[in-house]
């Protein structure tokens, strides 16, 4: 399992408290200098370790990057980083900033205080229900997953992603493009994604979606393109463009609601398109396990 690949970042004080069950089922590591490294589970519980200092935090630093801040130093920037397992690492710290054009640009992130691991889960199959559902004869529909932060979308999107590219006895399997800004669908190491995403996939690592789906569009033929966390108008913009050139959308979007996410369309040039986006709604029962609603335009199926 990924959780196991953990253990070898933890400070070596820490290892021997650890075992590696309590890794199973973890969802992320708290690490924060002054307090105990936290461990908290899919389910909400958490348990605690000891009280990380900051030479410890520097140690697992150390690990994490491979001796080498430097290497890292362009990732660090965007406040995270990804190690091999396709693990995320969230930091925090003090930050400077540089002059660029109109807007301020991150310089620097030092005095390092705190570490969120984001630990790589790939469930497939989890999206069995939902991808046969999608397909438009040799293609499929403009698709919106939705559901607030920490229910699933990246997971369900990253499994949608696999079996479109791997087909079915019914569907060829399609080309896929890839636009993964901040590294958690494919969850590339070295420029290799670390995530199943299926044989026709081809991932723009760490950049921006509007320029990255033009670039796919260009240069790569997709008959698909993903994107993670659609939020700005020229996301949406850029999604319209592929839409226009034939090229389907599948994609996540922060909202509580279906009616959010169709009052977020009806601001956008996607406006046009209401009666063909499917909208795949998320949400997290009590016992843990996730409903899924997919409508069509706004209309219940």
């Amino acid at each position: 399992m990924k959780e196991m690949q953990l253990l070898q970042y933890f400070p070596l004080q820490l290892r021997e408290e650890l075992s590696e069950g309590m890794l199973c089922g973890a969802e992320e590591v708290r690490v924060r200098v002054g307090q105990p490294l936290e461990i908290r589970y899919t389910d909400a519980a958490s348990r605690t370790f000891g009280r990380m200092d900051r030479g410890q935090l520097q140690e697992m630093l150390n690990y994490l990057s491979g001796y080498s801040i430097y290497a890292i130093e362009e990732e660090l920037r965007q406040g995270f980083f990804t190690v091999e397992g396709g693990h995320r690492i969230g930091v925090s710290g003090r930050t400077s900033y540089r002059k660029k054009g109109r807007w301020n640009e991150m310089n620097l992130l030092s005095d390092i205080n705190g570490l969120n691991i984001r630990i790589a889960h790939e469930l497939k199959g989890c999206a069995k229900e939902i991808v046969p559902r999608l397909y438009c004869g040799n293609s499929i529909y403009p698709t919106l997953l939705y559901a607030p932060p920490g229910v699933g979308k990246t997971t369900y999107l990253r499994d949608c992603i696999r079996l479109l590219s791997l087909g079915d006895s019914g569907h060829r399997g399609l080309k896929i493009g890839v636009v993964d800004e901040r590294s958690e669908i494919a969850a590339c190491h070295r420029g290799v994604p670390q995530n199943d995403l299926g044989p026709r996939v081809d991932v723009l690592d760490n950049c921006p979606k509007e320029q990255g789906m033009r670039m796919l569009l260009r240069s790569m033929s997709p008959e698909v393109i993903a994107v993670d966390e659609l939020g700005t108008d020229g996301d949406f913009e850029a999604v319209a463009e592929s839409t226009k050139c034939g090229v389907a959308v599948i994609g996540t979007v922060h909202a509580g609601s279906r009616e959010e996410v169709l009052e977020r369309l009806e601001q956008t040039k996607l406006k046009k398109l209401l009666g063909k986006v499917k909208l795949i709604g998320l949400s997290r029962e009590e016992d843990g396990s996730r409903k899924i609603r997919i409508s069509d335009g706004g209309r219940g199926l």
